[in-house]
């Protein structure tokens, strides 16, 4: 007994009077009787119960559902993890603004601009300038934590958050020197935090506090060293209309003369030295 199947004969169309196969149509027909002979196995192998222990012959599975983790200890395990990977990726921007940087990256920058120079120093060498600096300011600091916080925890003394209080300690009271009472008061009272001691003010409020007060300083500095360079373009502008030049750029005259007095009064480490100074 033969079985046609009539939709299986391929279309055949005519181009420019040649006739030409339909491949898609065919191929088309060819997957919906495979996925139909994949059916018709997966059934009988549902209806073999008792030979469910053999190999499955459907080279694949397709599986859609949502799985919850089973013990509770899952779930705060994950939380975890996802909270430390989001720690270690702020960790970089939390330590660099509880330390100088912010003030040393600030006044570096200005320097640049004082001197009309956009690109010179370039980014990596203010940034990695500001960052020994830094490493430099904050070495007493350091040496407290080590001492108080890393080296009786690696001895099994202390534990992780007695360490952890040692450390954010000594960063309170570094943060406190520098930061202005003004700005501080400012957080305690939008904190709604009664009367409380410097020592026992959490860092939800210092370190604010300490971010404005070093944005304070930065620009304080900067602004006391565009003074010279701008005093410079005044006399240089002066002296070019004087002598009806208004055609040349004051900045071709007054550019040379920045960078010959910043280097004949040795501005780099006139701003190292005051940057530092201004720590102590």
């Amino acid at each position: 007994m033969f079985i046609t199947f009539p939709v299986l004969r391929p279309r055949i169309s005519s181009v420019r009077g040649r006739r030409r196969f339909d491949w898609a149509r065919a191929f088309r027909w060819l997957v919906l009787l495979s996925l139909l002979w994949l059916g018709e196995i997966d059934l009988l192998a549902q209806t073999n119960a008792p030979f469910a222990g053999q190999a499955s012959l459907l080279p694949f599975k397709l599986n859609f559902g949502l799985e919850s983790a089973s013990p509770p200890q899952e779930v705060d395990s994950a939380i975890k993890i996802v909270f430390a990977l989001t720690l270690l990726t702020l960790a970089p921007s939390i330590i660099l603004l509880m330390t100088c940087f912010t003030r040393v990256v600030i006044v570096l920058s200005f320097v640049r601009t004082a001197l009309s120079l956009p690109g010179t120093p370039a980014n990596q060498i203010i940034v990695g300038l500001s960052l020994f600096i830094t490493l430099f300011v904050m070495a007493p600091v350091w040496d407290n934590i080590q001492r108080d916080a890393l080296q009786p925890y690696n001895e099994k003394q202390i534990s992780g958050g007695e360490a952890l209080e040692q450390a954010s300690r000594h960063l309170r009271t570094f943060m406190l020197r520098q930061a202005r009472p003004k700005d501080v008061e400012l957080f305690v009272s939008m904190a709604k935090m009664g009367p409380t001691t410097p020592e026992q003010l959490p860092l939800k409020v210092v370190i604010p506090g300490f971010i404005i007060s070093e944005l304070r300083t930065a620009f304080q500095m900067g602004f006391l060293l565009f003074v010279p360079f701008i005093l410079i373009d005044l006399v240089v502008a002066t002296v070019l209309m004087s002598l009806g030049m208004m055609m040349m750029p004051p900045m071709t005259i007054s550019l040379p003369l920045k960078i010959l007095l910043f280097v004949l009064v040795d501005g780099w480490g006139l701003i190292v030295r005051s940057l530092v100074q201004s720590f102590n």
